[in-house]
C-alpha cells in the first residue's frame, strides 16, 4: 500500500487523505487477492489432473504393452489347437507309445503357452451355449440351429480372446438361424439380428 501511495506522489497526485481512497485500494487488493487464488486453485486441478492421466496412461501401458506380442502368439496356440482337434480319440488310442508322448507334449506345450499368457491378461473368451455378442463374436455364417434359438452360437470356428477388458481377437463363430420351431419369432427378412 505505500508503495503504492509513493507511485502516486511520484507521479503527480495527491495521496488521498480520506478513506474513499483506501477502501477502493482495498477493493482492488481483495479482487486481485481472490483472482490469484482462483488461478493457484485452478493450477493445482490441472496438477492434479495431468498426473491422473498419466497414472492412468501408466496403467494402461503396463495392462496393454503384450497386446500386439499377444496377437501374434494366438497364431501359435491355433497351431497347436488344430494339431490336437486333427487327431481323433479312437485314432489315438492305436498310437504307439513314442507318438502318444509326442501329443501328450503338444498338449502340455499348448496349456503352458495358454497359461502364460492368462498370467499377462489374456483371456479366452466363453461362447459354450452363448448368444451371439457383436463385441466379442464375428458371426461367419447363420447353420440350421437344430432346436437351439436363433442368435445361439452353434460353433466356434476360431477361439476369441480380451487383454484385461479389452478386445484382442473376436471369436469366429456360426450361430444358429431361424427354423420352423421359432417361425413366430419375427425380424425383418426371417433373418437372426446378429446385431443384438
Amino acid at each position: 500500500m505505500n508503495e503504492e501511495l509513493k507511485d502516486r506522489s511520484q507521479e503527480g497526485e495527491a495521496p488521498s487523505t480520506n478513506g474513499g481512497g483506501s477502501e477502493d485500494m482495498l477493493a482492488r487488493l481483495a479482487a486481485e487477492n481472490a483472482e490469484l487464488k482462483d488461478r493457484a486453485l485452478r493450477a493445482l486441478a490441472e496438477i492434479e489432473n495431468t498426473r491422473r492421466r498419466a497414472e492412468r496412461e501408466r496403467e494402461d501401458q503396463r495392462q496393454y504393452a503384450v497386446t500386439s506380442f499377444a496377437r501374434d502368439m494366438l497364431t501359435i496356440a491355433d497351431s497347436f489347437q488344430r494339431a490336437l482337434d486333427s487327431l481323433p480319440p479312437e485314432a489315438r488310442a492305436s498310437l504307439t507309445p513314442q507318438a502318444k508322448a509326442v501329443i501328450d507334449g503338444v498338449e502340455a506345450t499348448e496349456r503352458q503357452l495358454m497359461s502364460t499368457l492368462e498370467r499377462h491378461g489374456v483371456k479366452r473368451i466363453d461362447t459354450a451355449g452363448a448368444r451371439f455378442d457383436p463385441h466379442l463374436h464375428q458371426a461367419i455364417a447363420e447353420v440350421p440351429g437344430e432346436g437351439r434359438p436363433p442368435g445361439t452360437i452353434v460353433t466356434v470356428v476360431q477361439a476369441g480372446y480380451v487383454i484385461a477388458d479389452r478386445l484382442l481377437r473376436p471369436a469366429m463363430v456360426t450361430v444358429a438361424a431361424r427354423d420352423a420351431s421359432h417361425a413366430n419369432d419375427t425380424t425383418p427378412g426371417g433373418k437372426v439380428d446378429t446385431k443384438a
